[in-house]
């Protein structure tokens, strides 16, 4: 099976995993940012960058719908080959 699969062919939901990806790690250097002030005793960055953390969940959501839809097309796949 693995000799007939394209190394690069994209599968129903790779593009909602990788977009979930980038804005989960966006929301990840928000956070460290936002974080940072507290430990280096500085003046602490306005109040839209912990609405930037949120992304971190936001990405995650994302991510998760792209393999939900995978799983969803892999089993409508094994159906339609087994019946």
């Amino acid at each position: 099976m693995r000799d007939k699969t394209q190394p690069n062919s994209a599968e129903p939901g790779d593009r909602l995993i990788r977009a979930g990806v980038v804005v989960f790690f966006v929301g990840a250097v928000a956070t460290l940012v936002t974080v940072a002030p507290l430990f280096l005793d500085t003046t602490p960055f306005p109040t839209y960058m912990f609405g930037l953390s949120m992304l971190m969940g936001v990405g995650f959501l994302i991510a998760g719908a792209g393999v939900l839809q995978s799983v969803a097309a892999g089993r409508r796949k094994a159906r339609s080959q087994t019946g």
